[in-house]
């Protein structure tokens, strides 16, 4: 009988297949965005390092040292875990949305965005929903983080009237802090002057 078990790493997911043996099979799988961590695979016997996408190595028994490393074809990977992947959580989803100079009127591209933030939070039935205002550096700290309040709640208020619950929904301001790009102070960067939604 075997066992299938799911450990999330902080860069990569791990997924690990054990049997009644006590043998085991370790696995590094990239993250939704493609990225690739880094695992070690110890024990008494010694050790192996997997850093590359789907490279695995098999662990027998605390005594004998893991196995060499090998890379399980993107096929294999899905027939061996496929009751593992399938249980992952959803990534987040994240849309920037940008304003207009000193204002909280969004640009035109950006309400064309907002239909399908709201499409996604309907789809996923979210239940957690952050949404961050960000200005640029031009004008005092005070004013900048009243500002990009007011812009937080332009978006809280838009997907309230959709159909969002207000308990689920947190509102946030970061004023000129935590810029998308680095400027000096009293820099117009449209890039800034951004609302960040995050849906999980």
């Amino acid at each position: 009988m075997k066992k299938f078990i799911t450990l999330l790493m902080s860069v990569s997911l791990l997924l690990a297949l054990a049997g009644c043996g006590a043998r085991s099979m370790v696995v590094l799988i990239p993250d939704p965005d493609g990225s690739v961590g880094q695992v070690v695979v110890a024990n008494e016997g010694g050790q192996q390092i997997l850093t590359e996408a789907n490279q695995s190595v098999r662990v027998t028994d605390q005594k004998t040292a893991p196995s060499e490393v090998t890379t399980l074809s993107a096929e294999e990977v899905r027939a061996t875990f496929s009751e593992a992947l399938a249980a992952q959580p959803m990534p987040p989803a994240k849309f920037i949305l940008y304003f207009l100079q000193g204002s909280d009127q969004l640009t035109a591209e950006s309400k064309a965005v907002v239909p399908e933030i709201i499409q996604t939070i309907r789809n996923r039935k979210s239940t957690d929903i952050v949404i961050s205002g960000h200005t640029d550096t031009v004008g005092a700290m005070e004013y900048n983080y009243r500002l990009s309040l007011e812009r937080a709640k332009v978006l809280y208020d838009i997907l309230v009237d959709s159909g969002a619950v207000p308990a689920h929904i947190t509102a946030t301001s970061h004023g000129e802090g935590n810029p998308l790009v680095k400027t000096a102070d009293n820099v117009s960067e449209p890039r800034n002057r951004r609302v960040e939604v995050v849906i999980k």
